[in-house]
């Protein structure tokens, strides 16, 4: 007899609580092995091919494709054990309540899977004797309707209120929310983000106030999704992570941006030497990336963060360098760790590797988190300059438009230069103008003469 096990979503680590289940890599019937991929999910970090932990006949799967769903909930399962080949979606549902919690679901690849939990036989209990028949029921009453129309009954007074995410306490508690009187449209009645966002709009549509009589001023109605000429796109996965990102960095850190132009002729003829001598090529951002390091170990207050609970400015030593990607799935900052540790030669051997990790979306979530300043280099869009946004909950960010021939004085006469403009956008909590001044002068002044940089070497 097989035994059906349940893989649930397992914890994607770095505080991520939700995925959208892109695409299946097996059906209903397949055979699968232990720690085989079995789902591709797009996570606010990263497309994560997800393994599973049990080796058997795939049951049943939950969730289609381009469904949302938190961790925690049920991706599939599987038959495990003899008669793995004869088992099917009825039986699975029959056994579900019989499978053992523990289990290695909770894992990604590269993360290792523990033992699976020791296989048992299913006793089946004889059937109960039939029962007297029972006096007809009163009508219950009717459930109340989810935010997206599915019957679903609202949690019990005195039940736990069927929510796993913190961010989805944390909303509903912000915007005043009672959970216990939702209804949500996640499996087994699971309040979602989604149910949240939906109750406070709701909410918001009837607490505004009605137009007031004889005002001459209309209003165009927003736009529906049935109105012609009109598309919505969700702001979800890495899009809405950026969107969101963003707007906290607005919203929380108090930026001012300054910018130079700077005469990149020296950088590039030193660039060309270096290339000329053999070996790898050495890339334009990893020059810049080592002039970053050299900057910051002079002004340490950009490599920081404000810790707004506590009221206090957190210096790094190490340099964790994010640079800024664009991928077909949107906008993303892989981080060059210790990159004040390197040299150019393995500075542009780490931008390469994490450049195709981003295209290909196999970026993992540590690779994403954990920098300390970001450098942009959007210069790469053929535009000259720009004002960053800063990467909360960074300090500051450096952003480099293209290098291209100019009109500039040089040594009192007018000639033709490689001009870049530099911009630095920095959080005015961590320091004053004349620090960001500085840090701004000094990398113009090594991208200007590359040898200012031997004195830190």
């Amino acid at each position: 007899m097989a035994q059906v096990l349940e893989f649930k979503l397992p914890d994607l680590g770095e505080g991520l609580t939700e995925a959208e289940i892109v695409r299946w890599l097996v059906e209903v019937g397949d055979v699968v092995a232990v720690d085989q991929p079995v789902v591709e999910v797009e996570t606010a970090k990263a497309m994560v091919d997800v393994p599973c932990p049990y080796g058997g006949v795939v049951t049943a799967r939950f969730g289609a494709e381009g469904t949302e769903l938190p961790v925690g909930a049920p991706l599939l399962t599987v038959a495990v054990g003899e008669g793995t080949e004869d088992a099917s979606p009825e039986e699975a549902e029959s056994e579900r309540a019989t499978a053992p919690a523990e289990g290695s679901g909770n894992v990604l690849v590269g993360y290792g899977t523990s033992e699976a939990p020791a296989r048992r036989r299913r006793v089946r209990p004889a059937p109960a004797a039939p029962a007297a028949p029972a006096a007809p029921a009163a009508p219950a009453a009717p459930a109340a309707p989810a935010a997206n129309g599915r019957d679903l009954a609202p949690a019990a007074a005195d039940g736990p209120v069927p929510v796993i995410s913190p961010l989805v306490r944390r909303l509903a508690r912000q915007n005043g929310l009672d959970l216990r009187e939702m209804t949500g449209s996640g499996p087994e009645g699971l309040i979602l983000r989604a149910d949240v966002e939906y109750a406070v709009r709701a909410a918001a549509a009837q607490a505004r106030p009605e137009q007031a009589a004889g005002e001459s001023r209309t209003r165009t109605p927003a736009p529906t999704a049935d109105t012609p000429g009109v598309t919505r796109v969700p702001l979800k996965g890495i899009r809405g992570t950026v969107a969101d990102k963003l707007s906290r960095s607005r919203t929380e850190i108090p930026d001012a941006t300054c910018w130079v132009d700077a005469d990149a002729t020296g950088l590039m003829r030193a660039r060309a030497v270096m290339n000329a001598a053999g070996g790898p090529k050495i890339s334009v951002i990893a020059l810049l990336a080592r002039i970053c390091a050299a900057a910051l170990a002079r002004f340490p207050e950009l490599n920081s963060l404000v810790d707004t609970g506590a009221r206090e400015i957190v210096r790094y030593e190490a340099v964790h360098l994010g640079f800024a990607a664009q991928t077909d799935r949107g906008l993303v900052v892989p981080v060059v760790r210790d990159a004040h540790t390197r040299d150019a030669e393995s500075l542009t051997a780490e931008f390469a590797r994490l450049t195709e990790a981003a295209r290909t979306g196999a970026l993992t979530p540590a690779e994403l988190t954990g920098g300390t300043f970001t450098l942009n280099n959007y210069g790469v869009f053929g535009v000259d300059g720009s004002t960053p946004i800063i990467n909360h909950p960074e300090a500051a960010m450096l952003g480099v438009g293209r290098i291209v021939p100019k009109p500039w004085v040089h040594e009192g006469e007018l000639a033709v230069r490689q001009v870049v403009q530099l911009s630095l956008t920095f959080d005015h909590r961590v320091c004053d103008g004349g620090t960001a001044g500085g840090f701004l002068r000094y990398v113009a002044d090594c991208v200007e003469q590359p040898a200012v940089l031997l004195r830190t070497l």
